[in-house]
């Protein structure tokens, strides 16, 4: 890699959960990065290598941040490994390196991707033995590689890029224990930045499992980057890594600022209760947040701060379940009406048949992705007495949610290119095609059947109404100032979301 002026301009790529692009475009213009472009589960943006050293960490919403650095056509495999072999590897590996390669594709040709992978080290291999001897290469490293590099096809367009990331940013580095299928750490933050939620008012998850809305929680209305539990990133592993550069970038607490108001988290499990407890002191927000053994039903009136939101994962009956799945919703809704009146809850689930026992009309929808589900996250705005009263004091539910959750009438769902080319009659009208080589799509449930139609149209994007979501920032406890003890913490068990939950498959 030739050594970059620092404040050379390049693109980059931020990947994301389906859903979360106009959130973390936000993040990115907040951070100043130019020429911000959402796309799909990604948004492009531009900026020097300070910005890509922002952007790793302090993006919320980010699964990995790449650099692209080489763009060609292929029509097949062989002209795939020859466009490959063609570019000077010399400027980004040398023998004594290791590298990894990561391969997604969306291609009639390109159908297999670990087959792609092979063609692509074969060639990079063979451009070092040809030019240095028959055992003179670089090494081949799945775990902790030197130079990661990206392999994206679509058709028959490829691009090469740097990771720059290293492990999935979601993987912050507090988690030191789990409950069964925690919410992904990126996709609960999503959640609360698209709740509006900054820490201007408390924030209740009444089944908190692991603690993970907590912390993340935490994190946005303190102002702590998430990056700052991080052992290291891969961009440091490159030739041109700018040590002091980034030195600055990590110790810059000028976003940080003092919070006040109150996390609460409950959980009917005792053990859930004791592995959030120590998710919690592993980053350094327990000042934050109160924790209770407690089921949802016990809650009273008097006991919640007025005037909060509500994040919240039930079971969906899919991995976590309980006797009673009906029963778990009505009571959800019962407590919501009764209880939490004057709050915005925003419930994450899968099964519609499960949201309609809350007996609430919800004034969002969004789709969302939970691992391999396609879920929804609904928003619910709880006041007082009854609708009609409720507009009779000038009062209106959440318009602009409601009328972009609800799909056009006359509008047409727009097909998915496995779709438009899958036979409509015949032996093979029930085959899925093989355009698309995701190990995510074998795994696809669709839900919401009862009320899902081919006449549905996508939601829109709220980009409009997502607040800034990067400004004013607070000042981590004291025992957190030594940020040297965040890059390197004590070794210990480092459980993140399962395989079920593995955001490289949004």
């Amino acid at each position: 890699m030739n050594p970059a002026e620092d404040n050379e301009r390049f693109a980059m790529l931020a990947k994301t959960f389906q859903g979360l692009e106009e959130v973390l475009a936000e993040e990115l213009r907040g951070l100043g990065a130019i020429n911000v472009e959402p796309g799909l589960r990604s948004v492009s943006f531009e900026g020097d290598l300070a910005m890509l050293y922002r952007a790793n960490m302090c993006c919320r919403t980010a699964l990995r941040i790449l650099k692209p650095f080489y763009k060609f056509r292929a029509q097949n495999p062989d002209e795939l490994y020859e466009r490959v072999k063609d570019w000077d590897w010399s400027t980004l590996l040398s023998p004594d390196k290791t590298f990894s390669i990561d391969t997604v594709s969306f291609s009639d040709e390109f159908t297999h991707s670990r087959f792609v992978t092979y063609r692509v080290k074969d060639a990079i291999v063979d451009y070092f033995k040809d030019r240095f001897g028959p055992t003179v290469r670089p090494g081949v490293r799945v775990q902790d590689a030197d130079v990661i590099i990206n392999v994206h096809i679509a058709g028959h367009d490829v691009t090469l890029s740097l990771d720059s990331s290293g492990e999935s940013l979601h993987k912050r580095g507090y988690r030191v224990a789990q409950t069964e299928a925690p919410i992904n750490e990126v996709l609960a933050a999503g959640i609360i930045l698209l709740s509006g939620w900054r820490g201007d008012c408390p924030l209740v998850d009444p089944m908190c499992g692991s603690g993970t809305f907590l912390i993340e929680g935490a994190l946005i209305g303190a102002g702590i980057n998430p990056g700052i539990f991080r052992r290291n990133f891969a961009f440091e592993r490159w030739p041109d890594f700018n040590e002091e550069l980034f030195e600055s970038i990590y110790e810059d607490d000028s976003r940080e600022r003092p919070f006040t108001q109150k996390i609460i988290g409950t959980d009917i499990s005792p053990q859930a209760i004791a592995v959030a407890r120590q998710n919690i002191e592993r980053a350094g927000v327990g000042k934050y947040i109160d924790l209770d053994v407690r089921p949802i039903g016990s809650w009273t009136e008097k006991e919640v701060p007025a005037g909060g939101v509500i994040v919240t994962n039930p079971p969906y009956g899919e991995r976590i379940s309980v006797p009673d799945m009906e029963g778990l919703y009505r009571t959800i809704g019962r407590q919501l009406k009764t209880v939490f009146k004057g709050y915005h809850a925003w419930i994450i689930g899968y099964q519609d048949e499960y949201f309609h026992h809350i007996g609430l009309a919800p004034s969002a929808k969004l789709k969302l992705f939970n691992g391999g589900l396609e879920c929804e996250l609904r928003e619910y705005e709880i006041f007082e007495g009854d609708y009609a009263s409720f507009r009779r004091e000038g009062n209106a539910l959440n318009k602009k949610h409601f009328e972009r959750s609800r799909p056009a009438k006359s509008a047409k769902r727009e097909k998915a290119p496995d779709e438009r080319y899958r036979p409509k009659k015949g032996p093979h009208a029930d085959k899925p095609t093989r355009n698309r080589d995701s190990s995510t799509d074998r795994g696809w449930r669709k839900p919401f059947d009862r009320q899902r139609d081919s006449k549905e149209a996508k939601p829109a994007k709220r980009g409009d109404i997502l607040d800034t979501i990067t400004n004013r920032q607070p000042s981590l406890p004291p025992n957190m100032r030594q940020r040297r003890g965040w890059r390197k913490p004590p070794e210990a068990p480092t459980s993140n979301t399962d395989d079920n939950n593995n955001p490289e498959n949004p």
